[in-house]
């Protein structure tokens, strides 16, 4: 059973980083796309960062340059650091494997 369990969210001031991290069971992250989606109120659920099996990534044009999204294999891990943060980073972050999800980590960024 895959089981993907998120943390490192909180409260942050604009301009400020955080790393969010996903503990991810049942599944290698090593073999598998992995990806980070946020959902703000009242808005759709996005695609933020994307990591292949590949190694290669790709992002949200609205992060670009900001947050970078990386995998550790031992732990079975797999990161957002974010960095520069705004306003409207402001969402829930889910951690995604094919049809699983996490339950999400609240990222608040005050200005």
């Amino acid at each position: 059973q895959v089981q993907l369990v998120e943390s490192g969210g909180g409260l942050v001031q604009a301009g400020g980083s955080l790393r969010l991290s996903c503990v991810v069971s049942g599944v290698a992250v090593r073999f598998w796309r992995m990806a980070w989606y946020r959902q703000a109120k009242g808005k759709e659920r996005e695609l933020v960062a994307a990591i292949f099996t590949s190694g290669n990534t790709n992002y949200a044009d609205s992060v670009k340059g900001r947050f970078t999204i990386s995998r550790d294999s031992d732990r079975n891990t797999v990161i957002l650091q974010m960095n520069n943060v705004k306003p409207e980073d402001t969402a829930v972050y889910y951690c995604n494997h094919a049809t699983y999800w996490g339950r999400g980590t609240q990222v608040t960024v005050s200005s």
